[in-house]
């Protein structure tokens, strides 16, 4: 039932009228608003606490909680916050927020809008020089007068995927004014597989392990060429075009004379490569679609979890 100031009011003048006692109130309630036997009146518990309230703030209301101040952007907690940046700038904004007893939206508001920080992302990115931009426009557009529409065009690579596993880029961040430009660094020598794919419009050649004795093994020319003349090439035949170019990077396996002459009688005339009949553009892995996508996508799944088994 819904109680009206009326019905405050009378239980609070029959309580201390019967003496503060709660059945009396009751039963006065009843007479007063003629309810039946089985009506509803106040409880115990609300009575109680309608002449608490009364007591402690003159009304019989029930009394707002304070509660946490409407804005917690005070000039104490930018302070807060600036020197907790300042000591663990890459620690998460949720950990800061923890740490700081303040909720995760108010201390990025902080960040945004009184400290005019930036959560920054961790990007890999391959280093230019200065004449490399103007090499890769060029030799990207020859390419693309050079291959017919129709063709296919396999590009491929090699990539090491590693036991120690990789930065997490997605939940790496650094909080500050500008950019630090910080470098990750991870261990030169540690266990890893080696792996070998073409991409091409209608999707994945791969992968192929470079391995022997179940155990990984460096890419070397000869290992490149078995690769080429083992794997690749029977792949080649099951293709209904022989219209078919092949891109690779600058590697010394690829590049090697053994490679190019293998290379240059399966792809006569559509070698895309360091000495090849098309020139490969130097440090541009990023033109490729196995660096620009393939590789990232299956490390993101791979070292989603860590790995807990050797690689042997």
């Amino acid at each position: 039932m819904g109680w009206t100031g009326e019905h405050w009011g009378f239980v609070v003048e029959a309580y201390y009228e019967n003496n503060r006692s709660v059945i009396a109130t009751q039963t006065a309630f009843r007479t007063r608003f003629a309810l039946g036997r089985n009506a509803s009146v106040p409880d115990l518990k609300t009575i109680l606490l309608w002449i608490s309230n009364l007591q402690a703030t003159g009304s019989t209301l029930k009394r707002k909680s304070p509660g946490r101040p409407r804005t917690v952007r005070t000039a104490e907690n930018v302070k807060a916050v600036r020197a907790s940046i300042r000591l663990s700038p890459k620690r998460s904004a949720r950990k800061h927020a923890m740490a700081l007893g303040i909720s995760s939206r108010s201390l990025r508001r902080i960040l945004n809008a009184d400290l005019n920080l930036h959560p920054y992302k961790m990007m890999l990115a391959q280093e230019l020089s200065e004449r490399d931009h103007a090499n890769r426009r060029a030799i990207s557009a020859e390419i693309l007068e050079q291959v017919p529409a129709a063709a296919v065009l396999l590009s491929s690579d090699e990539a090491h995927f590693h036991l120690s596993g990789a930065v997490n880029k997605q939940n790496f961040r650094y909080w500050a004014e500008r950019n630090p430009r910080e470098l990750q660094e991870r261990p030169l020598h540690s266990s890893r597989v080696t792996v070998w794919c073409a991409v091409a419009d209608f999707g994945v050649i791969g992968p192929y392990f470079f391995k022997e004795g179940g155990a990984t093994v460096t890419v070397t020319s000869d290992r490149y060429v078995e690769m080429l003349e083992t794997y690749l090439h029977p792949r080649l035949d099951d293709m209904d075009t022989e219209d078919v170019w092949f891109q690779q990077d600058g590697a010394t396996a690829h590049t090697a004379r053994r490679s190019l002459r293998v290379l240059k009688e399966m792809f006569p005339g559509r070698l895309i490569s360091l000495r090849g009949d098309e020139e490969w553009p130097a440090r541009s892995p990023d033109l490729s679609p196995c660096d620009f996508f393939l590789w990232g996508y299956l490390k993101e799944k791979v070292f989603k979890h860590c790995s807990t088994s050797r690689v042997v």
